[in-house]
């Protein structure tokens, strides 16, 4: 399956037809952009999410870019020896920040990114190697467990659902900081959507289920 990242114009449109006026009240993207990407290029010499898409921006900016057009404040967590991704995503417009212990795995950068803004109301977790999501996709997610206008349920999880599949990213609650401060481990946040009723909200976007894992999904 290939789709195309929204352009500029394109993502501000759809926030706008979104409703996204308010950010997604208050919640805070964190967007996870300290893997190491070792199955698109073992070598090490191309890390993915500095590479090029089809439109020429980078794969993390174009997923920064998406993540920013739906909300108001995004956090995104690199590791500590990436400067050249830190540098890109705080020009984009994210609060960068380096998790010192992001190689024990996905669930360690996720704590410390919720760490970062415990204060919010609710958390949408974003991958930062997923550029095709729409932003009124995110807009979605963060009104479902945000206290803002037309917030449902801010104990909720909520998560997309294309065709029928689930995908990324997907939106917590604040009743579930202690939970995601603890995760553990390179399973990301599973145990708690395992653990917990998660909302799932049918959307007609693909990209919730594309990422850029080798070289082939970016040509």
């Amino acid at each position: 399956m290939h789709v195309t990242a929204p352009t500029a114009a394109q993502a501000s449109a759809a926030a706008a037809d979104a409703g996204v006026t308010t950010g997604g009240g208050t919640v805070v993207g964190v967007l996870l952009a300290a893997g190491r990407g070792s199955r698109f290029d073992p070598t090490g010499e191309r890390y993915k999410l500095l590479q090029a898409l089809p439109n020429g921006e980078p794969v993390a900016v174009a997923s920064a870019r998406a993540m920013l057009a739906a909300l108001q404040r995004v956090v995104a967590v690199v590791r500590p020896d990436d400067a050249a991704t830190a540098n890109q995503l705080r020009a984009a417009g994210c609060e960068v920040i380096a998790c010192a212990n992001a190689d024990a795995g996905m669930a360690a950068s996720l704590a410390c990114g919720v760490q970062h803004a415990r204060e919010a109301d609710g958390w949408l977790i974003a991958l930062a190697d997923m550029p095709y999501v729409q932003p009124s996709t995110m807009a979605a997610l963060a009104k479902a467990v945000g206290h803002g206008p037309g917030a449902q349920n801010p104990a909720a999880i909520a998560a997309p659902l294309y065709q029928g599949r689930r995908g990324n990213p997907v939106a917590f609650g604040h009743a579930h900081l202690p939970a995601l401060l603890a995760l553990a481990g390179d399973q990301g946040a599973r145990s708690i959507l395992k653990n917990n009723p998660v909302n799932e909200l049918t959307v007609d976007d693909p990209g919730i289920l594309q990422d850029i894992d080798t070289p082939s999904d970016i040509q």
